[in-house]
């Protein structure tokens, strides 16, 4: 979790304050603030919100500030939280999703995130409409020709250094930069720039779950003062810009944007996560002619040597045509199976069965891989955004997760391989009102009973997906 990123900072001995108590709005005042911020909103012309560690506690990530915060514990010499999930897998929480909603209907223009947890770009925010002041611990930029990867796994490095990779683009293949910075960097005008300008035409902006300290970042909301903007805290300690907001809330922010979405008669879609992963298929006869020696890989689409940290292990398997093959279990990366069969070999299926790691919303899933020997060296490009479009829809509908389908298909010649990409959906949260996300995965690590059971261990039967019908929200 944020845990990494803290140790990974350098050293400094004022971090601000820290553990301040928490103050909480009565009931009676809290459902009046609400309903005075929804009508806000509502009658705004260019929202834009401005957030901090406080919209990720509930997804599981420790802030850095609050009375069980990071800095918090190492000031009082306590033991640090334990990260309850792996940091690559943690999920939106319905302020990320309600946020989401905000901007499909037009009302919020723009988002300016002090996180380094990629939550917002994870959850559907453009990332045009997204300023990433500190950094995201997924990113990796080209300081050449400033093309951004945002990837499954955690970036190795913080302070803008060089991380292991390189640019894939055409003509480039410079060394690539992680994004997430360190105390002494300062904040990159491009994402400094665009977010002084949204906050300068602002007429609300909405401060959700920062303490306000960290400069220059916690003075951007005052520039919608100078033409007639107001600021709402949402926020469980005082700040330093209380005294200049319209409006201060003393509640979870959660709770504040939930009663704000309800207010409105919008609803939170659901998340939807898909991952991709390549399936390398190489072959190659041997020096007599007479055997096939072939390999099979599962790699992230990140390049060959890039983990692929949401697959845990994989178990080969063989069609009936191939039962007197030997099957394989597979569970250190790189995972790769080598075999030799003879050039007389009829077509025959390879089934993999995808072992997903903790923090995925199920245990695994299948995947067929056909083999008859004869690689086209045509590239095969299925749409992409429908086939992404179909899989959501269809964990929606499901309320389940674990399909999976082909989204490219391409043959090199040399060497003589086939590459195939597939898009799997990893993790499904439908997002109830008052309560948990319905589906919250179990976030004791180590827990592998989800085989066989709906999102994150919750039973769908089909009389559940009856009663718990589901509209595509996004």
């Amino acid at each position: 979790m944020s845990l990494g990123y803290a140790e990974k900072l350098s050293y400094i001995e004022d971090v601000g304050k820290v553990g301040m108590s928490e103050l909480f709005d009565t009931p009676r005042i809290l459902q009046e603030k609400i309903e005075k911020l929804a009508k806000m909103i509502r009658k705004s012309k260019h929202l834009v919100v401005f957030t901090g560690a406080g919209i990720s506690t509930s997804c599981g990530i420790p802030d850095f500030r609050g009375p069980k915060g990071i800095w918090t514990l190492q000031r009082e010499g306590k033991a640090l939280p334990e990260a309850s999930l792996p940091f690559h897998r943690a999920m939106p929480s319905k302020t990320h999703m309600a946020l989401v909603e905000l901007e499909k209907a037009g009302i919020l223009k723009f988002v300016i995130s002090q996180n380094i947890d990629g939550l917002h770009l994870r959850s559907g925010i453009p990332r045009e409409k997204l300023s990433e002041l500190h950094g995201n611990s997924f990113m990796e930029t080209c300081s050449s020709c400033g093309v951004e990867y945002f990837r499954d796994f955690e970036v190795e490095t913080i302070g803008l250094k060089d991380t292991p990779r390189h640019c894939s683009t055409v003509g480039c293949g410079a060394r690539l930069k992680d994004t997430v910075l360190d105390w002494e960097d300062a904040l990159p005008s491009k994402e400094m720039n665009p977010a002084e300008k949204h906050c300068k035409m602002a007429d609300v902006v909405l401060c959700l779950g920062t303490s306000l300290q960290i400069t220059p970042a916690c003075n951007l909301p005052l520039k919608c003062l100078r033409s007639g903007g107001k600021i709402v805290i949402v926020n469980l300690q005082k700040t330093p810009k209380d005294k200049k907001a319209n409006m201060v809330i003393h509640g979870l922010v959660d709770k504040v944007i939930v009663g704000v979405i309800d207010q409105l008669n919008m609803q939170i879609p659901p998340f939807v996560r898909t991952d991709l992963l390549q399936i390398i298929f190489t072959q190659g006869l041997s020096i007599d002619g007479r055997f096939m020696n072939w390999t099979l890989r599962v790699a992230s689409v990140h390049g060959k040597e890039a983990p692929l940290p949401f697959v845990h292990s994989v178990e080969v398997s063989f069609s009936e045509q191939g039962k007197k093959w030997k099957e394989a279990f597979l569970n250190e990366q790189p995972l790769r199976l080598k075999r030799r069969t003879a050039t007389s070999t009829k077509p025959f299926n390879i089934i993999l069965k995808l072992n997903f790691s903790d923090g995925c919303g199920c245990s695994c899933t299948h995947i067929r891989i056909p083999v008859d020997f004869e690689v086209s060296v045509e590239c095969c490009n299925h749409d992409k955004t429908s086939i992404l479009q179909k899989l959501r829809r269809k964990a929606i509908q499901d309320l389940c997760c674990g399909q999976n389908a082909v989204i490219e298909r391409k043959g090199i010649k040399t060497p003589k391989s086939e590459v195939t990409v597939f898009a799997i959906v990893t993790n499904m949260v439908v997002y109830d009102k008052t309560s948990k996300p319905c589906g919250a995965i179990s976030l004791s690590n180590g827990s592998r009973k989800r085989q066989n059971e709906g999102v994150g261990g919750v039973q769908t039967s089909r009389k559940r997906r009856t009663e718990r019908k589901v509209e595509d929200g996004q």
